[in-house]
C-alpha cells in the first residue's frame, strides 16, 4: 500500500507593522465603567426585596393599589439588572 504524502504547513509570517498598530490602537474601555457592577447588583437586590416584600407582607406591600403587578415590577427590576449586565466588561 503506497503511503501518503505529509503535507508541509507554511511558516509563521507575522502581520506588518501597520495592521499592528491598528489592532493595538483600539480601546478596550470604551463600554462600561466602574458604575455598572454596583448598578447590576442593585437593581438585581431591589427587584428581589420588591417581591420577597410583596410576598411577606400578605400583597399590601409595597404598592397595594396594583395588585399582582408587584411581581412584574419587581421582574422589571432583575430585568433591567440583566440589561446594564450587557455594558459589563
Amino acid at each position: 500500500m503506497p503511503k501518503s504524502r505529509i503535507r508541509k504547513k507554511d511558516d509563521y509570517t507575522p502581520p506588518s507593522s501597520s495592521t499592528a498598530r491598528q489592532a493595538t490602537s483600539i480601546s478596550l474601555h470604551a463600554g462600561g465603567g466602574r458604575w455598572v457592577a454596583p448598578l447590576m447588583l442593585a437593581l438585581f437586590l431591589i427587584g428581589l426585596a420588591w417581591i420577597v416584600l410583596f410576598y411577606v407582607t400578605e400583597t399590601k406591600l409595597p404598592i397595594e393599589s396594583i395588585g399582582n403587578w408587584n411581581i412584574v415590577v419587581g421582574f422589571g427590576f432583575i430585568a433591567a439588572g440583566f440589561v446594564v449586565s450587557t455594558q459589563w466588561k
